[in-house]
């Protein structure tokens, strides 16, 4: 194969990488006597790879029109084999390389060259049909199957999606105009959807034009994402960025999102389905997201929520012209719980509504939910908010007899725009405490005064995703 990967540590010298490293270069100065010339690369990646190989060498075409699924997919399963030997890369070099659905194996990096892009076939039949999401149980745009997303896994271990920031284009007008006018008998496919896995690594990539959501982990454990940026038309139909649903141990950070749905939704399933599943999504990190989305959230915490979602940690966020900050979506018939949220540090520009929390979000996958699964929402802690050009601070709507308790927001202030709201504050059942928050809250959250409020205090212990650190990666590439 083409492509040979070393590996050192961060801040740990491995003598047996250096020593092969000092092997490969002795072998490249012998060959370079032959004309021989290597392209080397170094990345970061949780893990690093022991076997490569390029998906040319599989009959791939980067020329934008052929058709490359078999030949991505006979390329993974071929280093599927180098699972227990010390995993394995596939690299894409430069070039336009058109392809449909193809799934991914474990202790496997899916690399992209910085002049590399990943084009979704048009052809609806490159993306197989696979069931709904048993937390959903039914596809989100119609009822019954949904097309496979077009880099897709399931039941892996140890997976990487990066490279040099090269692009993976889902060429997506063909899907919404077809979504938009109801001639899709399934769901859209998105652009990556992990399934059911574990240590899973999504970074260093460009993102346009998915059909649908963008990055989709479900069902995993151990994820980071990083490092992406995410384009979409700001009209295009649920093209949400990055979408955590029933994880654990998840971080988000360093991501430009600019979408026309929700920048990053936070999922675990709808109604019945999702109570019946009962698999959370908790130990969530996102920090330092950028995001423009005038249509929808920067943070959105459902609506799909009925396994729970907890322990979310959120900073250093920046957004223009979108419609809300963070926003809480549920129902009745959702059940399940949002609780445990802390978020600290938002410099907000052009907002309809910086804070948006609502009970009655309505949408429902049957007509077979529970009217008594009572969503639970507590303990939503905001401080250290900026905001200018606003319309209205807060709309804040709870469940009648169901209020959200333990709502903190200390430290905000905004800045009103000239078509302002008269009415900033809209509260209707909830319940909690602000303090230093301009302009006046409502009644229901009443100003404790200046420095009073210790419950919006974000955490200061780590959750364990902090744990999952980055080696240093290299791979060579022979040049005749």
């Amino acid at each position: 194969m083409e492509l040979w990967t070393s590996a050192r540590r961060s801040k740990v010298i491995d003598v047996r990488g250096v020593l092969g490293v000092l092997v490969l270069f002795y072998t490249i100065g012998v060959e370079s006597r032959k004309s021989v010339k290597w392209d080397y690369f170094e990345y970061g990646a949780s893990n690093c790879r022991a076997h490569s190989a390029s998906v040319s060498d599989f009959g791939g075409v980067g020329d934008g029109t052929t058709e490359n699924t078999k030949a991505f997919q006979a390329a993974v399963d071929h280093l599927s084999q180098f699972s227990s030997k010390g995993g394995s890369l596939l690299y894409v070099p430069p070039g336009r390389w058109l392809t449909g659905s193809f799934n991914l194996t474990s202790y496997f990096t899916l690399y992209l060259d910085k002049d590399a892009v990943l084009l979704g076939s048009q052809n609806e039949s490159e993306y197989p049909l696979i069931e709904p999401l048993p937390s959903y149980g039914r596809g989100r745009d119609a009822d019954g199957a949904r097309y496979s997303s077009l880099i897709f896994g399931n039941n892996l271990t140890d997976v990487v999606i990066t490279g040099a920031n090269g692009t993976i284009d889902g060429q997506g007008e063909l899907w919404w105009t077809k979504f938009r006018a109801g001639k899709l008998d399934y769901t859209r496919p998105y652009l990556i959807e992990i399934m059911f896995s574990t240590d899973i690594q999504i970074s260093n990539l460009t993102l346009i034009n998915s059909p649908s959501w963008n990055v989709h982990p479900v069902y995993c454990s151990n994820v980071v994402v990083q490092g992406l940026t995410i384009l979409a038309p700001v009209k295009s139909p649920n093209t949400d960025g990055i979408n955590p649903d029933s994880c654990t141990n998840t971080r988000i950070q360093d991501c430009y999102i600019v979408s026309g749905d929700d920048c990053v939704a936070v999922k675990s399933g709808w109604d019945e389905y999702g109570i019946s599943f009962g698999m959370p999504t908790k130990q969530l990190v996102i920090r330092r997201l950028t995001c423009i989305s005038p249509t929808s959230a920067v943070i959105a915490l459902g609506s799909e929520m009925s396994g729970g979602i907890e322990d979310v940690r959120a900073e250093d966020i920046t957004a223009i012209d979108s419609e809300s900050g963070v926003r809480i979506k549920t129902a009745v018939g959702r059940g399940g719980y949002v609780k445990d949220v802390y978020v600290r540090g938002m410099t907000l520009k052009t907002m309809k509504w910086v804070f948006w929390m609502t009970g009655n979000y309505g949408s429902h996958p049957d007509n077979n939910y529970d009217p008594n699964a009572i969503p639970v929402i507590q303990n939503i802690n905001y401080r250290d908010v900026v905001a200018e050009n606003v319309t209205m601070a807060a709309k804040l709507e709870g469940i009648a007899g169901d209020p959200f308790t333990g709502i903190c927001i200390s430290n905000v202030t905004i800045g009103l725009a000239q078509n302002s709201k008269k009415l900033q504050w809209n509260c209707t059942d909830v319940a909690g405490i602000t303090s230093e928050v301009n302009p006046k809250p409502c009644d229901l959250l009443p100003d404790q005064g200046q420095g009073k409020i210790e419950e919006c205090n974000f955490p200061e212990d780590s959750l364990p995703v902090e744990n999952m650190g980055v080696q240093t990666c290299y791979f060579f590439r022979k040049r005749w």
